[in-house]
């Protein structure tokens, strides 16, 4: 039986250890410090709680990094010791949201335990019924977890060193979730000047599909702003080497913060972002 530990428990960690588990995989993982939600949706996703590090390592045929990006780098220093224990070490495989340059320093940061370490990028939402997200892997040692397709996860080993696959993600990632902050950012603007209802008439007669495409996807951004901040940051550090284009990520990233604020409600009256957002696009719905 494949062994696979998972830190940690949020949706996507949850959902890939939910989907391994339903292919007959084992699945670890640790609950220390983790809230109760984070435990019940372990439960849930038949993920084994391990008491300690050693318990949740020893045997593993991998161990799956899914964190918020800022926690990843941390994670991988606080496993080394552990890491360096054990005779058979599991396959390291970094699956967070960091631009390529922060893969390569947690891929230094493992390297002295000696465990082999696979740089991954995740693009999709949490496994469903039906539904896999594509995880892209990269780097000399990526071909051994090439196994993980035969467990329900639609996994692609890419040729390319450790941070290619971070690369796909952060290119990926920067269209789609920054397309979404330009429409955003366009729509407060309407609504400031009140020509919202002129732009939607004109998006639906000259630009259906790409309204439809915001119309659906800017209110399911919500909840998730405040995740993509730091993801948008990570972008950021990917694009150092051009200022414009690292200069426009940072700026997104400050803009995700600005909606993920209006969410919580800490944004007052009709200024609010989340209001005026929903109201401009309601006027699609007229």
């Amino acid at each position: 039986m494949t062994v696979v530990a998972i830190i940690a428990q949020g949706m996507m960690g949850a959902g890939v250890g939910r989907r391994l588990h339903e292919n007959g995989a084992e699945v670890r993982t640790l609950l220390s410090g983790r809230s109760a939600k984070s435990a019940e949706r372990a439960r849930a996703a038949g993920m084994q709680p391990a008491a300690d590090q050693q318990a949740l390592l020893a045997g593993a045929d991998f161990f799956l990094s899914i964190l918020p990006p800022s926690e990843a780098e941390a994670l991988a220093r606080q496993l080394v010791p552990t890491l360096k224990t054990l005779d058979r070490k599991p396959v390291y495989v970094d699956c967070n949201a960091v631009s390529p340059q922060t893969a390569i320093h947690i891929a230094k940061a493992v390297a002295p335990s000696g465990a082999d370490f696979v740089d991954a990028g995740i693009i999709g939402g949490p496994p469903r019924p039906g539904y896999s997200p594509t995880i892209y892997a990269s780097g000399p040692t990526a071909g051994q977890t090439a196994v993980l397709r035969d467990w329900g996860i639609d996994w692609r080993v890419i040729d390319g060193p450790i941070g290619a696959a971070s690369a796909l993600k952060m290119s990926y990632a920067g269209i789609t979730k920054g397309t979404t902050a330009i429409a955003c950012a366009m729509l407060l603007g309407a609504a400031r000047f009140g020509c919202g209802e002129a732009l939607i008439a004109e998006l639906t007669e000259s630009q259906p599909e790409m309204l439809a495409r915001f119309g659906q996807g800017i209110p399911r951004m919500y909840d998730k702003a405040y995740r993509w901040v730091a993801e948008m940051q990570e972008i950021s550090d990917f694009l150092e080497q051009n200022p414009p284009s690292h200069d426009i990520y940072a700026a997104v990233a400050r803009l995700y913060e600005y909606i993920a604020t209006a969410y919580d409600e800490k944004q007052p009256g009709p200024d609010n972002a989340i209001k005026a957002l929903d109201r401009v696009l309601g006027y699609a719905k007229r």
